[in-house]
């Protein structure tokens, strides 16, 4: 069974059938390619892969750019740039710009698995935690009544998650938060502020104000009072933080 999902980014054809031939597919998924650096980051914040690598001559931007785009926009994803060009201030700037590894070309298939591999250890470590918080956030939200089904528990889950890896994105919940969960959802920012409202309100309708005090124990609400979409979203994420999250 594979062990992490790759995306790949090379500057041609024939580069990148010599790189899928080169990754053990016993041990790495790869779950998608592109020939074009911005076309790459793209599929790259749809499809969540664990590694992207990348060439550093691309169409559309170059490897240094989709380092930087993917550390900006998918912390969590690791890059790894393959490239023939040799060159301190490069790799500086690469690594700089979030490459985990700065491969030389022509490399041996032997060594790209063998620091792919040393990679998953770290990147099956995050994956049980996420998990697990994941696991949290759910049971938090079903306490209070946020049924599962509806679209709001889904935005509301990965607005959390965002909180936690990033607390000061609470500041920028309109410009920031919601545009990158309609991105990830492929909906608009003023759905997944709608899908929000809406899964807050609906537990709140049914009456689980004690249960939510008590979770909390920040504030008391009464009657028809309700956290905004931030606030709520700040009040989970801070209580996952003082747990260890």
């Amino acid at each position: 069974m594979a062990i992490a999902s790759v995306f790949l980014i090379q500057e041609d054809e024939t580069a990148l059938n010599s790189l899928m031939k080169a990754i053990d597919t016993q041990k790495f998924k790869i779950i998608g390619s592109s020939l074009n650096g911005l076309d790459g980051v793209q599929k790259i914040l749809k499809l969540s892969p664990d590694l992207v690598i990348t060439s550093i001559t691309l169409a559309g931007i170059d490897g240094l750019e989709v380092c930087e785009r993917v550390k900006l926009n998918a912390p969590n994803v690791k890059t790894v740039i393959l490239s023939s060009i040799v060159s301190d201030d490069i790799i500086r700037s690469a690594i700089s710009k979030g490459a985990v590894y700065y491969l030389v070309k022509p490399v041996e298939s032997s060594l790209i698995n063998a620091r792919l591999q040393e990679l998953f250890g770290g990147i099956a470590q995050a994956k049980v935690h996420n998990a697990t918080l994941e696991e949290r956030i759910s049971k938090i939200f079903i306490s209070v009544g946020i049924p599962p089904h509806i679209k709001g528990y889904s935005y509301l889950r990965e607005g959390v998650k965002m909180a936690i890896d990033r607390p000061a994105i609470i500041n920028s919940i309109t410009k920031e938060l919601y545009p990158k969960i309609g991105e990830k959802y492929e909906t608009t920012p003023s759905k997944v502020e709608r899908a929000i409202r809406h899964a807050i309100e609906v537990a709140w309708n049914r009456g689980r104000i004690d249960s939510i005090n008590n979770l909390f124990g920040v504030r008391a609400y009464v009657g028809s009072e309700k956290p905004t979409n931030g606030e709520f979203i700040a009040l989970v994420a801070d209580k996952m933080l003082l747990e260890g999250a």
